[in-house]
């Protein structure tokens, strides 16, 4: 049990190093050859660091500044999520900071970026892709992605687009201070970035399956055992073959889904299967602790 424990952490552990190391090369390239202003507190302590150097002509490492901003969402994941899910975050929170200001910039130099609309487009998507595989390390980049989970994990539905709502605030301000063809480029970025956690990550949503089935207590048992929800049992007749038949009604987290139906055809191959969407719930439902 041990060894399974030990090649966990490593696997975790590396993944988190893969992460980092991602996220500091699209920030020391394609958001330094567009200027673009990242989400979240990246991007406050980016933009914090541009206005220090302009107006005060302070330049600050990016490390600092990130750490510091980093505090109180490291409490809210302490306190309300997990406390090794916000340890391991907060190793990834300071090997991005650390890649981030030990990256040379000659890396720039040598990629020779200068079409700023595709460098907003690849570097939000590769910022995604970083995001996703810190996610599915169960850990976060820090920052916003600490309130997303949580307001994720309390409601049930996907928090992603109201942080990026709020990341136009940022915006806003970097548009007053830097211009509006910076911000622009920003939106462009954050928007990418967005779309593609939504659509590669799918921890935070929930499906409804809704299975007829002439073997509901064994299904009833698989669902309950595999995933720890509850299901709720409807009688009924069908209308072609006015056999009676059993409608099994059960919510279940949308990255169980795959594996679920696939035992469900191995209890009863005659099985229908119809699997909904959930964009909202309400009431009990069980979400697997977070370690």
């Amino acid at each position: 049990m041990q060894q399974i424990t030990i090649l966990s952490t490593i696997k975790r552990s590396a993944l988190l190093v893969a992460a980092a190391a991602l996220f500091a090369f699209n920030l020391k390239t394609f958001c330094v050859a567009a200027g673009i202003i990242p989400g979240g507190f990246t991007g406050i302590a980016i933009l914090f660091n541009e206005i220090m150097q302009r107006y005060a002509g302070i330049n600050l490492p990016f490390s600092i500044v990130y750490y510091v901003l980093n505090m109180i969402p490291v409490y809210i994941g302490f306190r309300y999520i997990g406390k090794w899910f916000t340890l391991y975050s907060c190793f990834m929170v300071v090997l991005t900071g650390l890649f981030t200001d030990w990256m040379p910039s000659s890396l720039l130099e040598y990629l020779n970026l200068h079409d700023y609309l595709l460098c907003a487009v690849f570097g939000g998507i590769i910022s995604a892709i970083a995001i996703t595989i810190c996610l599915n390390a169960d850990a976060t980049s820090g920052g916003t992605d600490f309130i997303a989970i949580y307001f994720s994990e309390k409601h049930g539905a996907d928090t992603w687009n109201y942080i990026f709502a709020a990341n136009c605030v940022i915006l806003m301000i970097a548009a007053v201070l830097f211009g509006a063809e910076k911000a622009l480029y920003s939106i462009i970025y954050q928007f990418a970035s967005m779309m593609g956690i939504t659509s590669l990550y799918k921890g935070y949503q929930c499906k409804t399956l809704l299975i007829i089935t002439n073997k509901p207590n064994e299904i009833y048992a698989l669902i309950r055992d595999k995933t720890r929800h509850d299901a709720t049992l409807f009688t009924g007749v069908g209308s072609y073959s006015g056999a009676p038949r059993s409608l099994l009604y059960s919510v279940v987290a949308s990255t169980e889904v795959h594996s679920l139906v696939s035992s469900i055809k191995e209890i009863d191959n005659g099985a229908f299967i119809n699997v909904l969407r959930t964009d909202l719930l309400h009431g009990s439902f069980y979400k697997r602790p977070r370690n």
